[in-house]
C-alpha cells in the first residue's frame, strides 16, 4: 500500500537522494513551491500541493499548505476508526511523512544590512504548523526537520524499526527545532531589558570529556546568535578544550579584549595570575610572565596581538594549556604546535566594542540575568580624595590596576606598576586577608617602589590601607560608598598615600 510524504524544504541538502529512496519505498511525494521544482529538475515525480488541496497558493506563498486535506491527513489518529472514517468521507489520504525545515530567519537576521520587513517575511508559519501537527501525532506521522536524519529514517523504514521510540526521538527534535525557532523571533522582535518571559536559545557545539570533575558529564552549548566575541569556533590546534578551559579561556577573552595597548593575560581558574602590557606582545609576555613565574605554568594566556616568533619561543618554554590569539606568524604557530595537546585558539577582536549585553547563570530553580559589567573607568573620572596628589605614572598604573581589578574574583586586590601586575588576592572572605595575599606576593618584585594597590569594592575599615602603607604602597584606588571612607582616607593622608576613588564597583561572585 502507497503511503504519502510531504517534503517542503529550505535547506535542500541531500533532498533528491531522500526522495529517490523514499520513493524506492514505496512513498508518494507532495510538496509545494522550490522544493517541488528542485525534484522535478531531478526527474523525481512530485504531486503539487495544491492538486492535493484544490486551492491554489496566494499572498505570495504566505498561504498555501494552510488546509485540512494537508493538516487533517497529518494529525488524523491511525488507532481511531472515526478519525479515519473522516477522512474517508473527505477524500483526504493520511500523510505518513512529513520532512520540513523552516524559512531561514537566523541567517537573515545574522545580516546586518537586514531590515525589519526582511526578517518579518522569513518567519515561517505553516511549516512550524506542519511539524508541530506531525510531532504531535508521532505514533502515526514520521516527522523530520533536519537533513542530517534522512538517512537514519530510511535505514528505519527499511528495517521496519521505525518504532514508536523512534518517533518520539524525531517528535522532540522537532519541538526543540520549534521552540528555539520561536525564541529567536521573539527575541529579535523584544525592546524590553527584562519582558514578563525569556526564552533563550543555544545550540549544542560540542560533547565535553568531563565537567569541573572527572565523575561529571559535560557538553558546551552557544548561543544561538552567538557574541561576536567568541573563541570557540576557531580551534587550530591541540586536544579538546574541557569544561574548565572553555570557562577559563572566555574569562581571559573578556579580559584581554579591555586592552588597547599589546597585552598578555595569564589566567587560571578565572582568575588573573599575570597581566602585561608594553609596546610590543613580546615585551607584553616578559611582564605577564614576572607577574608570577609560579602560577602562570599550565595556565591559559589570552593577547591581542599577532604571536610572533620570539613570543612563540618564550610561550614553548614551559607548560600552557591554552593560547588565544587574533592570529599566528606561521613560524610561531609551528614552534607552538610542536606540543601536540597545547590549545592553539583563534579569536576575533575586531568587535571587541561589541561584546553581550547581558549575561546568565544558572541556579537552583532558576536563572540570573544582569547587565554585564562593561563600565571603563578613566583616569578624568577619578576623584582624588587625599591631600596627596598622585603622579602621572601613578595614574596610569591605578588605571591599569582598575582594568586588573574587575576581573578578579572578590574580595578582589591587586598590587600593579603601570605594565603589569605584582600581586593577586582574590576569594577571600574578608578585604584585609586578599589585600595580604596581594601585597606579601609583590613584595620581592622589581619596581615595588612604583607599585599602586586597587581593590574592587571600597574598604569597610581602614585596615587595608595601614597595610599598604606599611609595605610602601604609595596610591590606592577604589570605588569609595563605605559609611567609613572617612577612616580610609585619614589612614592615607597619614602615611601620605594618594588615594582616589571611582563610584563604582566591580565585584565578582
Amino acid at each position: 500500500m502507497s503511503r504519502r510524504a510531504l517534503l517542503s524544504v529550505s535547506d535542500k541538502s541531500n533532498l533528491v537522494d531522500f526522495a529517490k529512496q523514499l520513493k524506492d519505498l514505496d512513498f508518494e511525494i507532495v510538496s509545494t513551491g522550490g522544493t517541488k521544482k528542485a525534484l522535478e529538475d531531478a526527474g523525481v515525480e512530485v504531486t503539487g500541493v495544491e492538486e492535493v488541496t484544490g486551492f491554489p497558493e496566494m499572498l505570495d506563498g504566505r498561504v498555501k499548505t494552510l488546509h485540512p486535506k494537508i493538516h487533517a491527513g497529518i494529525l488524523a489518529k491511525r488507532d481511531n476508526p472515526d478519525h479515519m472514517k473522516q477522512l474517508k468521507d473527505a477524500g483526504i489520504t493520511p500523510i505518513d511523512l512529513v520532512a520540513v525545515n523552516l524559512y531561514p530567519f537566523k541567517q537573515t537576521i545574522e545580516k546586518p544590512e537586514t531590515t525589519m520587513a526582511e526578517a518579518i517575511e522569513q518567519i515561517d508559519i505553516g511549516g512550524p504548523s506542519m511539524l508541530r501537527a506531525a510531532a504531535k501525532n508521532f505514533a502515526g506521522v514520521l516527522t523530520v526537520v533536519d537533513p542530517a536524519d534522512y538517512q537514519p529514517v530510511i535505514d528505519a523504514l527499511k528495517e521496519h524499526k521505525d518504532d514508536a521510540d523512534f518517533r518520539k526521538h524525531l517528535a522532540a527534535k522537532v519541538f526543540r527545532h520549534t521552540a528555539a525557532y520561536d525564541a529567536l523571533i521573539s527575541n529579535y522582535l523584544t525592546e524590553e531589558e527584562f519582558p514578563e518571559k525569556l526564552t533563550l536559545t543555544y545550540e549544542k557545539q560540542q560533547s565535553l570529556r568531563y565537567g569541573e570533575n572527572s565523575h561529571q558529564k559535560a557538553a558546551f552549548y552557544r548561543k544561538a546568535l552567538p557574541s561576536k566575541l567568541t573563541i570557540i569556533p576557531d580551534q587550530l590546534h591541540g586536544k579538546e578544550l574541557s569544561y574548565n578551559n572553555i570557562k577559563d579561556a572566555n574569562a581571559a577573552l573578556n579580559m584581554v579584549a579591555e586592552f588597547d595597548q599589546p597585552t598578555v593575560i595569564a589566567m587560571k581558574h578565572m582568575n588573573p595570575c599575570g597581566v602585561g602590557v608594553a609596546d610590543t606582545i613580546e615585551k607584553a609576555w616578559d611582564e605577564a610572565y614576572e607577574s608570577d613565574p609560579m602560577s602562570i605554568f599550565g595556565g591559559i594566556i589570552a593577547v591581542n596581538r599577532e604571536i610572533d616568533a620570539a613570543t612563540a619561543e618564550k610561550m614553548h618554554k614551559i607548560f600552557l594549556e591554552i593560547v588565544i590569539a587574533p592570529s599566528y606568524t606561521d613560524e610561531a604557530f609551528e614552534i607552538l604546535a610542536k606540543k601536540k595537546n597545547i590549545r592553539l585558539l583563534k579569536a576575533d577582536l575586531s568587535h571587541r566594542d561589541q561584546p553581550d549585553r547581558f549575561e546568565e547563570i544558572t541556579v537552583s530553580g532558576g536563572m540570573l540575568m544582569q547587565e554585564s559589567d562593561h563600565e571603563i573607568d578613566q583616569i578624568p573620572d577619578f576623584k582624588v580624595v587625599t591631600k596627596v596628589q598622585p603622579t602621572e605614572q601613578q595614574l596610569k598604573a591605578l588605571q591599569f590596576g582598575q582594568h586588573v581589578v574587575k576581573h578578579v574574583k572578590s574580595n578582589a586586590v591587586v598590587v600593579t606598576t603601570d605594565t603589569k601586575t605584582l600581586g593577586v588576592g582574590m576569594g577571600q572572605p574578608n578585604r584585609i586577608d586578599s589585600a595580604k595575599i596581594a601585597i606579601q606576593k609583590a613584595m620581592p618584585k622589581d619596581g615595588y617602589e612604583n607599585a599602586i594597590m586597587a581593590s574592587d569594592a571600597f574598604f569597610p575599615m581602614p585596615d587595608c590601607v595601614e597595610y599598604a602603607a606599611k609595605h610602601d604602597i604609595k596610591a590606592i584606588i577604589q570605588p569609595g560608598g563605605s559609611i567609613r571612607d572617612k577612616d580610609s582616607i585619614a589612614m592615607a593622608d597619614k602615611f601620605g598615600i594618594a588615594m582616589v576613588t571611582t563610584g563604582v564597583r566591580h565585584f565578582r561572585h
